[in-house]
């Protein structure tokens, strides 16, 4: 028996409770981990909630890291003992231990702790194919970020300027705007107080930006567009603030031949070989200090109700992490 937490119907925080389940020996390609840090994502209120249906009952959680202790059948290249990590699903991740299919973790260099690699996983990666696949960003490029600081915020901020970029970043308080500024983030804007599509033409002399990478969703969504050059990329890759509403398409060719696309981490991880190629790109700029992963809430793995409250709430910046 393991505690994990689960949930037998959608709703808030408080659907969600600690409870004691049986684990199984590993299935043939898979591997068991005895998680030493799991990490918290804004996806995981998604499923919590219902956004994402899941079937029910459900575990929570997409990313961890810790130790594999048990191997089914038909694995290769893993040995109990080694330090894994992961950002994939089934959901389940809050948990003191699960199974998990092989081909969906990495091993974990020993540059990187436990905790770090936890809590850079899925916002990593996403980051990843966000600035090097989805629009490879360039030297001498301006760029808008949206929540720069959240998890995925600050690393992409910190990503985008080792590559030679001039950040543009919104967030919504002078403290976070300290943050992002911190974690390179040329001009943060406080949009609470400050027009972001009127900053953005002023930081810009004009020219705007060639891609808008968007966390939020609605309350952004109109305004993002205002703030792309011709032919630029609306890259939209989540919905905190609710989903986008339908859009008449024309409105792309109306703002410039613009672009979009609605990526999810899960098309560009699909292939093993794709997976380890984008993790071992976040290891190297994260083991060179280029890119610093800022734990900045631990909570209990028993005070996951809490940790959603404040995600939610926008309580919390950077990355977050729960210990079993």
């Amino acid at each position: 028996m393991v505690k994990a937490i689960r949930f037998h119907k959608p709703g808030g925080p408080e659907v969600m409770k600690l409870e004691e389940v049986d684990l199984a020996a590993p299935g043939a390609g898979e591997v068991q981990v005895k998680h030493t840090a799991i990490g918290l994502n804004y996806i995981d209120t998604y499923h919590r909630s219902g956004l994402y249906p899941l079937p029910l009952p459900s575990g929570v959680g997409m990313e961890g890291a810790g130790r594999v202790t048990a191997i089914g059948g038909g694995v290769s290249g893993l040995a109990v003992g080694d330090r894994i990590a992961y950002a994939a699903p089934p959901p389940g991740s809050y948990a003191e231990a699960r199974n998990i299919e092989a081909t969906k973790v990495v091993k974990v260099p020993d540059s990187i702790d436990d905790k770090t690699a936890a809590a850079m996983m899925l916002q990593g990666l996403t980051v990843q194919y966000l600035i090097r696949q989805i629009h490879r960003v360039a030297a001498g490029e301006t760029i808008l970020i949206h929540a720069a600081a959240g998890g995925v915020g600050l690393i992409l901020c910190q990503w985008a300027k080792s590559l030679g970029a001039t950040v543009i970043g919104t967030v919504g308080n002078d403290e976070k705007a300290a943050l992002a500024k911190a974690n390179g983030c040329d001009h943060p804007i406080v949009y609470t107080r400050e027009n972001f599509v009127d900053r953005v033409m002023e930081i810009t002399d004009g020219k705007k930006v060639p891609v808008v990478y968007d966390s939020i969703g609605k309350d952004t969504w109109p305004l993002s567009l205002d703030c792309l050059a011709p032919t630029g990329i609306m890259v939209s890759f989540g919905q905190a603030s609710g989903p986008i509403a339908p859009v008449d398409l024309g409105i792309f060719a109306q703002k410039g031949s613009l672009r979009f696309t609605r990526p999810t981490l899960m098309t560009f991880t699909a292939k093993k070989a794709d997976l380890d190629a984008m993790a071992a790109d976040l290891f190297d700029v994260v083991s060179k200090g280029k890119v610093k992963i800022a734990i900045n809430q631990t909570y209990a793995l028993a005070d996951a109700v809490q940790a959603h409250k404040d995600l939610e709430g926008r309580k919390t910046t950077g990355s977050t992490i729960l210990l079993p």
